[in-house]
């Protein structure tokens, strides 16, 4: 009887674990697809937005807004950061606070309506010109709506584990970035390496099928591509040599700019005073894109204009516009803006490997600035 007890116990529990597992598997699949939309969604209003402010599409062949007056492009940022900075101060001070995505897999609430506002602020104020990323968004809607997803699956009782409930999260998190980005391995790696810390089949499994199916759903209107062009050549050995030398300064660089955006972000202005203070800071944006637009936007622009360059003439402008774009973007997170700090910093790290790389042209002939500045943008 005993024996027999324990077998029936054993092929409950794997009924059990089977029931579980199928719901999981359904769970990515289905929040694969609402986070495809919700991305793909995020991805209209920006080009929406940057139509109305600026008359402009970016794409990777065009990321900068050069065709305008340099008074539109003063009067887009501060118009759109006099707005963000309106909505931000509704929200931080009259409802409930957003909820960042970390607290979330803890198990606290993201409020639906304050998530998607705040969401859609972040996206308008990067596409006016506003100095900041835009990869937070997608993240943040991400892990809400698979929030919502498994309150729903506890109301039918079929909820997961919690452990199971924090990976979606993060999945979603990770799928967000991967709709509006076109890039899946990042929003894998983004879930299992930076909010999990879980490198598993498990999580690796159920990030990757989520990020590609929001990855297909959100690229739907703007097709797959490259987000920055490059060269095609072959990475020579001797390339190693640029990357003993250029490594450990971009790395030590990357940190400061880490501890900066950290700072800011801890000092930011949520009061009253946000309502002056973005404002400002955008009309600071935007009179120096009046004379250097690649400042404006989530840093793509500079990134590029780093990528394409070839000579010595802007070396001068590029060091320039990576300091700038380092201030202009740590002032905007001061004054109350929130966003993304990654593609920012990328776009200062191509700034510092064009400059590694004009310099050792000289000792090293026929060195690929491209490759530089590739290689510096992923410290």
């Amino acid at each position: 009887m005993v024996g027999q007890d324990i077998a029936e116990y054993f092929k409950y529990a794997a009924s059990i674990n089977k029931k579980k597992n199928l719901i999981l598997f359904l769970s990515t699949l289905v929040l694969g697809i609402i986070v495809g939309i919700s991305s793909l969604l995020l991805s209209l209003l920006l080009a929406e937005v940057e139509q109305l402010f600026l008359n402009f599409q970016e794409s990777a062949a065009n990321p900068a807004s050069l065709l305008i007056s340099p008074l539109h492009r003063m009067f887009s940022v501060f118009l759109g950061a006099s707005v963000a900075g309106f909505i931000w101060w509704i929200l931080r001070t009259k409802f409930k606070q957003t909820v960042p995505i970390a607290k979330a897999i803890s198990g606290k609430n993201m409020p639906a309506v304050q998530t998607t506002i705040h969401v859609m602020t972040q996206i308008f104020y990067v596409a006016t010109g506003g100095s900041v990323g835009r990869e937070l968004a997608p993240r943040e809607a991400g892990a809400m709506l698979a929030q919502r997803w498994n309150y729903f699956l506890k109301k039918i009782n079929f909820s997961l584990s919690m452990s199971d409930q924090k990976l979606l999260i993060a999945a979603a998190a990770g799928a967000g970035f991967a709709g509006v980005y076109g890039a899946p391995l990042t929003g894998m790696l983004f879930c299992v390496e930076v909010l999990l810390k879980d490198v598993s089949k498990k999580t690796v499994a159920v990030s990757l099928v989520m990020s590609s199916t929001s990855m297909l759903i959100g690229t739907i209107f703007k097709g797959i591509g490259p987000y920055y062009l490059v060269g095609k050549q072959n990475f020579s050995l001797k390339f190693l040599l640029f990357v003993i030398f250029a490594a450990p300064i971009c790395g030590l660089a990357g940190a400061f700019f880490r501890q900066a955006f950290k700072w800011a972000g801890y000092k930011q202005t949520k009061d009253k005073n946000i309502l002056w203070q973005l404002p400002l800071t955008g009309l600071l944006t935007g009179v120096i894109a009046t004379v250097f637009p690649e400042i404006m936007g989530n840093g793509r622009a500079l990134a590029q204009l780093s990528i394409d360059t070839i000579n010595h003439k802007f070396l001068l402008l590029l060091l320039v516009g990576a300091i700038i774009k380092a201030v202009v973007t740590v002032l905007t997170i001061k004054s109350g803006a929130s966003g993304g700090t990654l593609t920012p910093s990328i776009s200062i790290g191509a700034v510092m490997g064009t400059i590694f790389g004009l310099m050792l042209q000289n000792f090293f002939p026929g060195l690929s600035l491209w490759q530089c500045s590739l290689l510096a943008a992923s410290q």
